[in-house]
């Protein structure tokens, strides 16, 4: 597994050695102002450089940077880049310079009183160490930087140290050890990011994700899967905590959400504290930080008791294994794909984990991390156009790789349901559309998928509401929001149920259905979704988005919308797409959003599909629910009865939730 550096470093660049005065607290002349404020940005321009792999003009530029920092007798950002300097050393292999940078480092730190810093620096030291295989004095100066950053509330190093802790613990055969430690890292991070902004999140995960995936492959080798498992799925439930958060969603409950709002409010005052301590250490301000972050884990454990519906948002311990697995329906085997890679010195591998009410197991195939992307994005772009023919090739290959190796114990257990977790870009495929080339069928030709957002212990109402579709179609019946074909298809999925209503072109407003959403257990908009990030600008339409005659409605506000008795939410035209910077968190997340919401399902499409195909296919399944079947094996029969065209018309519609 790899090492992490502490803090916010600079990384990659090769420096000449300088000689490095004492410097002390920075004194601040007037006529220095723009050097004060030329610092940071050379700074940063250094390390956008290093992540570009300009090494060379990031070394004039760090090396400018110093000069003003000597010249300024500026302590602070002379540690930050006596840091980078040693942290670039390192990754050149040149680990006796690396440590001389970090100990120059450390003298300016201990000298004014930057005990952030000098932390931070601890752990490099111990970092140097661990790459020349010294691990007792590795762990000297790891253990040393540990109570300094729980001192200052820096608990991201806390995390960062926690896990270069366990990983020396790995490298020397003590796998306990470091399964202990890498738990306490991940779950501060967890703690983390329930407080993270937007604009802080990616990079904050980037840097955290490897430990999880060092602690999940470490149990599955201890034969642990069921606490590997465990913390998947916590990770997995975060992922979708994250998303809420980051649109805003609402909660229902008015005092849940006064309470949410409170300790939002707190919270942020507590990483503002964090952010000063890291800026400059005082006792006072520690002191602060630390009660306040008392204040904050307690009112998040307030809520989750008083609130049991929102507690999911604030959780960071897993759940147990038995309460998970007896959330599982009957007759329903559960696959969750799980990708461990890019872990030092071990093999890239993808783990299937298959669960059922009654067992747990996981087997792990290895892949080219590369390789398996480009897959995944092949068959994206092929299933998703009508004019490619080489799909059933890249579905092939999924299905040896994510289907095939666990196919006996799914067979063995005869499952009347097949259900997906999905995560990442696995989120983008329909697993339908993987294609047995032994037996030379689909998937779903074999049985019936759905997906699963996480599983969860949460209990989820029966609607006490019998029969009925509320059914809104083509809002703006105009260019480029025009969906025709949708008029046709609200109105006869509205005759195959009595008492079902139906509302076309103007009359399909907001309000429209907000007042009628309440009165039907089956809820269709044949309207367009926008759910990819960047909006939908061919549309008009912003990101998490849906499309009303008189508005357009963000899905942070689904809680209000009154859903609790809804059996089935489907969006008939929703649009997201495959971007190569993506993990497919907004289709899990839109589900998840109206999951919370009070929906037991939801049923959305991955890319847009021909107006006529949607029709026929959306029809034949509410025909198939007014025959009594499950939403699952109604969608299923609509797909098989079109299973001999392209999968571009069949395959991009998805149940996610519950499938009875």
């Amino acid at each position: 597994m790899k090492r992490f550096i502490s803090s916010v470093l600079v990384l990659g660049v090769c420096l000449t050695p300088l000689t490095v005065p004492v410097i002390v607290q920075p004194s601040w002349a007037q006529s220095q102002n723009l050097q004060v404020e030329e610092l940071p940005r050379l700074i940063e321009q250094a390390t956008q450089q290093q992540q570009q792999g300009q090494h060379r003009q990031a070394i004039e530029i760090f090396q400018q940077a110093f000069g003003i920092a000597e010249e300024l007798r500026h302590g602070t950002h002379a540690i930050t880049i006596l840091l980078g300097m040693g942290s670039s050393y390192l990754d050149l292999g040149q680990s006796q310079q690396a440590s001389d940078y970090y100990n120059q480092a450390l003298s300016i730190a201990r000298q004014i009183k930057d005990r952030s810093g000098e932390a931070t620096t601890l752990s490099n030291i111990g970092l140097v160490y661990d790459k020349i295989s010294q691990p007792q004095s590795a762990l000297k100066y790891y253990n040393q930087a540990l109570p300094i950053s729980r001192e200052v509330g820096d608990r991201a190093s806390v995390a960062t140290t926690l896990s270069n802790i366990g990983s020396v613990y790995q490298d020397t055969n003590k796998p306990t050890d470091a399964i202990d430690n890498w738990e306490k890292s991940v779950q501060i991070t967890l703690e983390m990011r329930s407080g993270l902004q937007l604009e802080n999140r990616q990079k904050f995960l980037e840097a955290k994700e490897t430990t999880a995936i060092a602690l999940t492959s470490l149990l599955i080798d201890q034969n642990q899967p069921d606490r590997a498992f465990q913390w998947i799925n916590i990770a997995t439930t975060a992922d979708l905590a994250d998303y809420t958060r980051l649109i805003n969603a609402k909660v229902a409950n008015p005092q849940a959400q006064k309470a949410i709002d409170e300790w939002n409010q707190k919270n942020q005052q507590l990483q503002f504290l964090r952010r000063q301590l890291e800026d400059k250490f005082s006792e006072n301000l520690s002191r602060q930080m630390r009660e306040l972050e008392t204040e904050v884990n307690r009112k998040a454990e307030e809520i989750s008791r008083q609130f049991p519906e929102v507690a999911e948002l604030f959780e960071t311990t897993p759940k147990d294994i038995a309460q998970l697995k007896a959330s599982i329906a009957p007759d329903t085997v559960v696959i969750q794909p799980v990708l461990l890679t890019h872990i030092k010195n071990v093999p890239n591998t993808i783990a299937l984990f298959v669960l059922t009410k009654d067992s747990l197991s996981v087997k792990r195939i290895a892949i080219d991390p590369a390789e398996f992307d480009k897959l995944l994005t092949e068959h994206r772009e092929q299933i998703s156009s009508e004019l490619t023919s080489d799909y059933r090739e890249t579905g092939g290959k999924l299905y040896d790789i994510l289907i095939r190796p666990v196919e006996d114990q799914i067979q063995a257990l005869s499952p009347k349901q097949l259900s997906i977790i999905a995560t990442g870009k696995l989120r983008y495929i329909p697993f339908e559309t993987l294609w047995d080339t032994k037996n030379r069928k689909f998937l779903i030709q074999k049985y019936p998928v759905n997906y699963l957002t996480r599983i969860s212990t949460r209990t989820i109402p029966n609607s006490t509401l019998q029969g009925g579709v509320l059914a809104l179609g083509n809002p703006i019946p105009r260019d480029p929001q025009n969906l025709a074909g949708t008029e046709e298809e609200v109105r006869n999925i509205a005759q195959l149920f009595p008492g079902s209503s139906a509302y076309i072109g103007n009359a399909a407003t907001l309000d429209q259905f907000k007042t009628q959403a309440p009165r039907f257990p089956f809820l269709h908009l044949a309207t367009h979704g926008c759910f990819q990030q960047g909006g939908c600008p061919k549309l008009g339409m912003e990101e998490n988005t849906l499309l009303f005659a008189d508005s357009q409605f963000n899905i942070r506000d689904a809680a209000l919308l009154g859903l609790q008795n809804t059996r089935l939410l489907t969006l008939s035209a929703c649009q997201t797409a495959m971007q190569a910077n993506s993990n497919g968190e907004e289709i899990s997340g839109v589900a998840y959003v109206f999951e919370r919401a009070g929906a037991q399902a939801v049923m959305a499409s991955l890319w847009s599909v021909d107006d006529s195909a949607t029709k026929d296919l959306m029809v034949e399944f509410y025909q198939n629910i007014n025959k009594g079947m499950s939403k699952n094996e109604a969608l299923r029969q609509a797909k098989l009865s079109q299973i001999g065209r392209h999968p571009f018309y069949w395959s991009p519609f998805i149940l996610i939730g519950d499938a009875r």
